[in-house]
């Protein structure tokens, strides 16, 4: 049984959530001033502290001074409103969660659910930096480079707390994978991480797909469909390429940031939620708003604590272990091991990888299929193209459109090579998504960008 300090000065508010621990099993005390919240301290360490902000004789982080007697304490703010400088002065005071008067039930129901100890939460970081030096590990995450030092760091400040993230950085360089490395070293860990690309969904469909609809609410909606904040209730949901999402959207994205409610399409009843919300794009965010992209104020709502992804060039250290990492993961699926001879090793690190993390584990797929030993040289490497084995250089197309080839003409910009060759191989697999990409050797989220952006212009 936990218990748990109520450190509020309306006593009716105090009892309200007295009354609500308790029936989560849970010991509740409460305190109307910083005297009174110190006396309860001294006489019972809490395993929680729910700390209102404004407090008879003074303010409640006043309260947080107090290091010694909340050294194994989760402390949860209590605040009238909802705003940026509250997320980050909980974060920058190491606290782990706040609710919003008049506080939502079912995200005070979500921080008992999830209460783990500080101790716990540093102990485990421990763990996990100690394996960073063994095998270059860092949860999901793999390199040793100091900009993936940096990257690491910051995922250890902000995964204990309940502030959102906005991660930015090249396609391909790893936002999601650092995504669920925050999910999995949160207190939310045991409930769903779900990710949505924004920028794949039809924008008639993504309010429906992240909200939900009732049945009947439009042509087609023959029943009630949960959306991705329900089915991530008490979890986190990562909106991928966040800055695709259509203004009118963006705006109910907000709210939800704002009340912790959202209404879904064809509803007029409001629908509670508990999700952490961590969102990523591949846009500079201040460039996004400029070219209205990316409303203003939903930018700095989510942009709390932002953290870069570093492209792969930027850390070509990273390269050899990454390839070894994917080979062995392949090796592992197929059920046989391969490895990396060091003149292969020698040709993936020169490579630049315009594609980041993504393209190289592609190009170790493609490779591995293609190599016909166990011992992997540089034979498949092709210059300009790692991994596409047998790919034939630029001047080699032949100069005929047969359905099967192109003409490109000398000093032809790559960006309509690229369109080329997209729209056309798109047109040989009769508008297959998925065969077109593996055609490609690219993602399926690659492609889906692609495409939307030449429906723009």
């Amino acid at each position: 049984m936990g218990h748990a300090l109520i450190v509020e000065d309306d006593p009716d508010v105090a009892e309200t959530m007295a009354a609500l621990i308790a029936a989560e099993g849970f010991t509740a005390v409460t305190a109307r001033t910083l005297k009174d919240a110190r006396r309860q301290l001294a006489t019972r360490a809490p395993d929680l502290v729910l700390l209102d902000l404004q407090l008879p004789d003074g303010q409640g982080l006043d309260l947080l001074k107090d290091t010694d007697q909340l050294a194994n304490t989760e402390v949860v703010l209590v605040t009238g409103h909802a705003s940026i400088e509250t997320s980050i002065q909980a974060l920058r005071l190491g606290v782990a969660d706040y609710l919003v008067k008049p506080f939502n039930i079912k995200q005070l129901q979500g921080i008992l659910s999830r209460l783990m100890r500080p101790s716990a939460l540093k102990a485990e970081l421990e763990d996990l930096r100690a394996e960073l030096e063994r095998s270059g590990r860092f949860g999901h995450m793999v390199g040793r480079s100091p900009v993936m030092r940096q990257v690491y760091e910051q995922i250890a400040r902000v995964a204990g707390s309940a502030v959102t993230v906005l991660i930015t950085g090249e396609s391909g360089s790893g936002k999601e994978v650092a995504a669920r490395t925050i999910h999995d070293l949160s207190r939310r860990r045991h409930q769903p991480f779900l990710a949505v690309n924004c920028g794949a969904i039809s924008p008639h469909l993504i309010e429906s797909e992240i909200f939900g609809h009732e049945k009947g609410s439009f042509t087609g909606a023959d029943r009630q469909h949960l959306g991705f904040f329900e089915r991530a209730h008490g979890g986190t949901l990562f909106l991928d390429e966040v800055t695709e999402m259509p203004p009118e959207l963006q705006v109910k994205l907000l709210r939800v940031l704002e009340t912790g409610s959202f209404m879904r399409v064809g509803s007029t009843t409001p629908v509670e939620t508990d999700v952490r919300v961590i969102a990523a794009t591949n846009r500079v965010p201040t460039e996004a708003v400029a070219s209205g992209k990316l409303r203003e104020d939903l930018m700095y709502r989510l942009d709390v604590f932002p953290i870069r992804m570093p492209s792969l060039h930027e850390r070509p250290d990273d390269i050899p272990m990454l390839a070894e990492h994917f080979l062995q993961d392949i090796g592992r699926r197929e059920g046989v091991a391969k490895r990396f001879l060091p003149s292969a090793i020698a040709a993936l690190t020169r490579h630049r990888w315009p594609g980041n993390v993504r393209d190289l584990r592609n190009a170790v797929q493609r490779i591995y299929l293609m190599a016909d030993g166990r011992d992997i040289d540089d034979e498949w490497l092709q210059p300009g193209v790692p991994g596409s084995a047998g790919a034939r250089p630029p001047a080699a197309l032949a100069a005929a459109d047969d359905g099967e080839t192109l003409v490109v003409r000398i000093g032809q910009p790559l960006a309509e090579i690229e369109r080329a060759v997209i729209l056309a191989t798109l047109k040989r697999f009769d508008h297959h998504k998925e065969r077109t990409a593996a055609a490609l050797g690219v993602s399926l989220k690659t492609l889906y960008n692609r495409l939307k952006e030449y429906a723009e212009k």
